[in-house]
């Protein structure tokens, strides 16, 4: 009787967790960028994260480790959009270093979203708009956002730029970026 309970028991949780998996998307969101270096203070400093249509953070990819670990209050014109939207001010350590990593070598970049959110829970399928802000050099930065239909294939889509200061001969720091998603 007792292993019939136990069996019993494993088999609901199993069902539990399959009916979870089932509200989510299954698939994954890729942006992918050309990334070239830049010379000067301010500068080569980005971030990559997901809110839902309305515009609730729920997830980021990757920032730069300098901004995300205090560079922003130091330099407050380092991606501006990413350190609001995301909250990062209130943010523990732990938190941080799961989406952090040092400015990366210059080439091809891609970052990829598997529908969680910042605790590790899935989405349901839905839009969700993706991110890509940089800090090109000091107040000089871009903003690149799509929305994505999570749950129906699509893209790759390139995005267009929307640049922020006067500096026009520092926009080469992001290019070519393309969304899409894979189920």
């Amino acid at each position: 009787m007792k292993k019939l309970v136990f069996f019993a028991l494993i088999g609901m949780i199993g069902i539990g967790g399959l009916c979870a998996q089932s509200n989510s998307s299954a698939g994954t969101v890729e942006i992918s960028f050309t990334y070239t270096r830049q010379s000067g203070v301010g500068s080569n400093q980005f971030a990559v994260w997901i809110t839902d249509a309305q515009g609730n953070y729920v997830k980021t990819l990757y920032a730069t480790r300098f901004t995300a670990t205090g560079g922003y209050a130091k330099r407050p014109q380092s991606i501006p959009d990413w350190v609001k939207q995301s909250d990062l001010a209130s943010l523990g350590k732990e938190q941080v270093d799961a989406f952090t990593g040092p400015t990366p070598q210059a080439g091809a970049l891609r970052y990829r979203w598997d529908g969680t959110d910042h605790a590790g829970a899935a989405v349901p399928s839905g839009e969700y708009r993706v991110f890509l802000e940089a800090s090109i050099r000091n107040e000089n930065r871009v903003l690149y956002s799509a929305l994505v239909q999570l749950g129906a294939a699509s893209g790759p889509v390139e995005l267009a730029p929307q640049y922020f200061g006067r500096d026009t001969k520092v926009r080469a720091m992001i290019s070519g970026v393309t969304v899409s998603f894979q189920p």
